[in-house]
């Protein structure tokens, strides 16, 4: 019987899966269909070791077990059994040889699939080094740029980092899952987005290469679509927020972007921003706002203070002028955001001029005003008090 011919026919059925990989289940098949018997445990061993063996090797399962039923079936023309012709023997032949594919391919797939979750766990404790080392910043990531490399992110281009952060955070059942998928998403619509994806404290963490503001686009369309669909309700609507860092170059530069990402979420979250994952890049002016506390700090309180002697306080003027100037210092689309009616809102805004002595509509005040609100949002202010 030329079993070695049988093995490469089957290579060929499965796309070409080393016949190597067979191993000696052709001859234990021979054996069982002769001995009437089942495969034996040491057989059911070597099946399990050849899974072991192909999922490290990276052969697709169902190859896998292509090959070995093609090579079953091949063989079973061929055993003597059948070739005797007796219909009696051809039954009991039959039967041997499915039994036999039969438990050595379950013996097979049990080998494949704890082989498939060490190399799993495996990659991902190595994920999670590089991560780890990337955001220590300094030595420690520059030596995690060959690790990096190993399993697909390049850092000798531009990278960004994208934080998405949900009130329940990630990591629960609901969202175990969240990194693996986005990973598949991204490889799928990006081919270069090389993304490295990982929960840390409580955090979605994406580290991904940067070409060009196209490639920033993509994951940030990816990640909205993923995560609405992973953990959005009609009830609840929107349950997350994410930012994307600035493109840097190079592995000491992803604490960096890492840090700015964070921060930047912080600032969406205080100015209650629409976008479900926001630029950090858009966010400059606020961060420039705020660098210099002290004199925001006499801005809000020059500007604003007589605010709070209104009825009510000034919570709801602020509210108003926020709104007035998003809305391009028009009254009825003011109007439309807060709800109220245009008299609603001019009343607000004479109001405002009133006790402030400025005009909101003013071009000349407008800058001030502006600035002003806008640091009275960032700070929390009034219900949070400057030293």
């Amino acid at each position: 019987m030329a079993l070695d011919r049988i093995a490469a026919a089957a290579s060929s059925d499965a796309g070409g899966v080393d016949p190597a990989l067979l191993g000696d289940f052709l001859p234990a098949v021979v054996a069982a269909t002769a001995g009437g018997r089942r495969l034996r445990k040491r057989e059911l061993e070597a099946c399990a070791a050849s899974g072991r063996l192909a999922a490290v090797r990276g052969v697709a399962l169902r190859a896998l077990v292509d090959l070995y039923l093609s090579a079953a079936w091949r063989l079973w023309r061929d055993v003597p059994e059948v070739a005797a012709g007796d219909a009696e023997r051809v039954r009991g032949a039959a039967l041997a040889v499915l039994r036999a594919a039969d438990d050595g391919v379950a013996a097979l797939v049990e080998g494949f699939q704890l082989a498939r979750a060490d190399v799993i766990r495996l990659q991902e404790s190595v994920k999670h080094d590089v991560m780890e080392a990337l955001l220590a910043g300094g030595q420690q990531a520059i030596e995690a740029t060959g690790p990096a490399a190993d399993i697909g992110l390049t850092l000798s281009g531009p990278v960004a980092v994208l934080v998405v952060r949900r009130p329940a955070g990630f990591g629960g059942p609901d969202t175990a899952a969240a990194p693996g998928r986005l990973e598949r998403a991204l490889q799928g619509r990006h081919g270069d987005a090389q993304p490295l994806t990982l929960i840390r404290s409580g955090d979605l963490v994406c580290v991904f290469a940067a070409p060009d503001a196209a490639a920033v686009q993509s994951v940030r369309d990816v990640v909205t679509r993923e995560l609405d669909e992973q953990t959005r309700s009609a009830r609840d609507g929107r349950s997350w927020r994410g930012a994307v860092s600035s493109p840097r170059i190079g592995a000491a530069a992803v604490r960096t972007s890492h840090d700015e990402a964070r921060y930047a979420l912080d600032l969406a979250d205080r100015l209650a921003l629409e976008q479900p994952v926001v630029d950090a890049r858009d966010l400059t002016i606020y961060r420039v706002l705020l660098q210099d506390l002290p004199a925001v700090h006499d801005l809000v309180r020059s500007t604003l203070t007589p605010l709070t002697r209104a009825r009510g306080g000034a919570g709801h003027l602020i509210e108003t002028l926020d709104a007035y100037y998003a809305t391009g210092c028009v009254a009825t689309e003011t109007a439309a955001r807060l709800n109220l009616s245009v008299r609603a809102v001019t009343y607000r805004l004479a109001r405002v001029a009133e006790l402030i002595g400025r005009d909101p509509a003013d071009p000349a005040e407008r800058l001030t005003l502006h600035a002003a609100v806008t640091a009275a949002r960032l700070l929390d202010w009034p219900a949070t008090a400057f030293d």
